[in-house]
């Protein structure tokens, strides 16, 4: 018995390549390319996380791992759609000493003292 013929690709998009500038989608028949000014949430992404795209409507792209959804309108016709993240830098976020550890003062319980030699 044979089966039926395969289904519609229903993915469509997929990353053709990444660069050090940004990246190039393959989408339906159209390549497009998603430079790293322009896109700022990717700048810092594996490509794992680039990779890892669906589609999740006819005009709609989502990247899950970074929680991003364009449009294929923005991607084409950035100028349209002037609003770009402002992405912090990491090291502005996080300590670089102990990433772990808040940089504050530990505080000392109420009443207590340090032990002084004397």
């Amino acid at each position: 018995m044979k089966s039926g013929l395969p289904g519609k690709n229903t993915l469509d998009v997929e990353v053709t390549n990444v660069g050090t500038h940004g990246f190039w989608l393959l989408v339906d028949d159209r390549e497009l390319f998603l430079p790293y000014d322009q896109f700022p949430w990717f700048r810092d992404a594996s490509i794992r996380q680039i990779a890892k795209i669906t589609r999740s409507g006819p005009d709609s792209l989502r990247w899950p791992d970074l929680d991003v959804d364009l449009t294929i309108e923005s991607i084409e016709h950035p100028d349209r759609y002037p609003l770009i993240s402002r992405v912090a830098p990491r090291s502005a976020t996080r300590s670089t000493r102990h990433p772990h550890v808040a940089d504050r003062p530990v505080a000392r319980p109420a009443g207590r003292r340090a032990r002084t030699r004397g």
